[in-house]
Formats: C-alpha cells, structure tokens, sequence
C-alpha cells in the first residue's frame, strides 16, 4: 500500500520537508517510490510549500492514503476539491476555473478580522465621507439654483424691457395719429373758415346786376 507523507530534511531546529509517495512498510526515512512537493514550516511565504498537483492527483486515485500532516496540505491547495470536480465530469477549464475561485475566496476569507475599534475607526471614517459628500451635493445645488434664479431674474428684465418698449411704442403710434387727426380737423376748420370769404364778392356782383 502507498501512503503519502513527510520525509524529514534539513538539520536541527531548521527542518523542511519532501512530501513523498513511500511503501507503507518502509521506515520514515527508506526508500521512497516519488517526491510530489515540498514543505517548509520554517518560512511564511510562496516557498511554504511547493506540489505538483499533477501527481498528488494521480496517487489519490490509486488508492494512495495521506497522513493527517499531508492531507491538510493537500486539502489547503485544492486537491480533494480538484478530484470531487473531476468525477462531477467537469472539463479541465471548468476544472481550473472553479479551484482559482475557490483559492480567491479561501484567500479572502482567511484575512485578519478587523478589531473593535479599526471597526469603528471605519464607520467613523464612513459617516466622514458621507457627510462631505452631501456637503458638497448640497452647496452644488444651492450652486444651480443660484444660477438658475439669476438667469430667471435677467431674462424677467428682459421680458419687462421689451414690454416697456412695445408700450412706448404703441404710445407713440397713438400719440402720432392723434396728432395727424387734429392736424386734418384744423387744416378743414381753416378751409371752411377760407370759402365764405370767396364767396362774398361774387354775391355783391348779383347785387349790382
């Protein structure tokens, strides 16, 4: 029986890891039938540990058995999620598409909780950004409406200037024919004033005859 485990390197107090595939009858540090990754505890980077999938897929489906140490880390990477898509038929695309989801939410969730008073810090903060931005919607209306009272206010002026004109205009028109009215009333007062004096000499001529 194959089993999946830790092989032990490095010196005192400085230990990494291979994570091998062994007989499970042979001692911890005998001969091995394959070397699938690499695990350093002593390090907290990229470099923790190292897996060929590939592999770590392939003896799971033999019928290879992890110990507790090598199944967490397997389980940490995906493997077990990897195996369960597989036999849902799901396609090699679908297969690593679902997996980097997954790893992006593990990641997100595995962030550090934010304490009592970071928490408050940030509503704070919040209600901050919240009041200046209405502040700043408000004065921008207030901004608007001034504009929009001003051009109101001027095109009322102009509105109450031209009515103004048209009404001295239309003054004007009736004072002018006012005065074109009286002006023909006297020049026929003056006419008829004009036509009896004419007329006398010629009645004095009938007279005589």
């Amino acid at each position: 029986m194959v089993r999946l485990r830790l092989q032990r390197h490095g010196r005192k107090r400085l230990p990494y890891y291979h994570i091998v595939a062994a007989d499970v009858r042979k001692p911890r540090d005998g001969r091995i039938i394959e070397t699938i990754g690499k695990f350093n505890p002593m390090v907290d980077n990229d470099e923790r540990l190292t897996l060929d999938i590939d592999k770590a897929v392939y003896w799971l489906k033999t019928g290879a058995q992890p110990s507790d140490t090598v199944r967490s880390l397997l389980k940490g990477e995906g493997v077990f999620y990897r195996l369960h898509l597989e036999r849902w038929g799901k396609s090699a695309d679908e297969i690593e598409e679902s997996v980097t989801a997954w790893k992006e939410g593990k990641k997100d969730s595995g962030k550090k909780a934010l304490t009592r008073n970071e928490k408050m810090k940030a509503q704070l903060k919040a209600e901050e950004e919240a009041v200046k931005k209405a502040e700043e919607e408000a004065a921008k209306a207030a901004e608007e409406a001034a504009k929009q009272a001003e051009a109101d206010a001027k095109a009322a002026e102009e509105a109450a200037a031209a009515e103004t004109k048209e009404e001295a205009a239309t003054e004007e028109a009736a004072t002018a024919e006012e005065t074109a009215e009286a002006a023909e009333e006297t020049k026929a007062e003056e006419a008829a004033e004009e036509a009896p004096a004419e007329e006398t000499p010629a009645e004095g001529e009938e007279e005589k005859k």
